[in-house]
């Protein structure tokens, strides 16, 4: 699932450290770069649209393991769609964002879902539905009964965000990676981290760049 490194100790012995791929995929405008900018530099700004992809780092320290987030900011503009899969191929997440005030993001959300199941096994991906833009409320035009039932009928991790009011934005974050680590504890026994490549993840921070 992951570049693995045993880095760390714990009472319980070696801590072990994840590198993982995360892709946020969603419309123009809904809200993408606004959510990685909060999450890694708890920053919040009104953003031009993406072009191509941007990436961010992020390093976890938690009790049970070490997580090193690599995540790519795919652009949202239509041009780029037919390029998009070269952004998220081998990613162990994908945020699926879409604005809670634009019932056609939504839509478009479901179409981001088709794309992925297309390219990738259920088991090879942790996908989370995220409903950005809770300060908007008094304009929503997707509720959040309606947006969990699709969530839950396709197996995803829901949750609804506000980049701006920084509202349950390092949490979703935090679903992501939690869910993450019990597949890896799943597979623990079918598989051992011995032999993999040795990963520096104190290597670089936040570096916004195109693709």
């Amino acid at each position: 699932m992951a570049q693995t490194v045993t880095s760390g100790t714990s009472p319980e012995g070696p801590r072990p450290s994840y590198v993982y791929k995360v892709v946020l995929l969603g419309s123009m405008s809904v809200g993408k770069s606004s959510l990685a900018c909060r999450y890694v530099r708890n920053d919040f700004r009104e953003l031009l649209p993406t072009v191509g992809c941007s990436f961010f780092t992020q390093i976890l320290d938690l009790e049970e393991a070490t997580v090193k987030f690599e995540i790519w900011d795919t652009a949202g503009q239509e041009k780029y769609h037919s390029v998009c899969h070269l952004y998220y191929r081998d990613a162990q997440a994908a945020l699926i964002v879409y604005d809670i005030a634009n019932k056609q993001t939504f839509s478009r959300a479901k179409l981001w879902l088709e794309e992925l199941e297309k390219r990738f096994l259920p088991d090879e991906i942790v996908i989370a539905l995220v409903g950005n833009k809770t300060d908007l409320a008094a304009e929503r035009e997707v509720s959040t009964e309606e947006a969990e039932e699709f969530a839950q009928t396709k197996g995803l991790l829901f949750m609804e965000t506000s980049a701006k009011s920084n509202y349950q934005v390092t949490d979703v974050f935090m679903a992501v990676v939690q869910e993450l680590l019990r597949r890896e504890k799943e597979k623990a026994p079918k598989a051992s981290p011995h032999g993999r490549s040795a990963v520096d993840l104190r290597g670089g921070g936040a570096r916004p760049r195109c693709c």
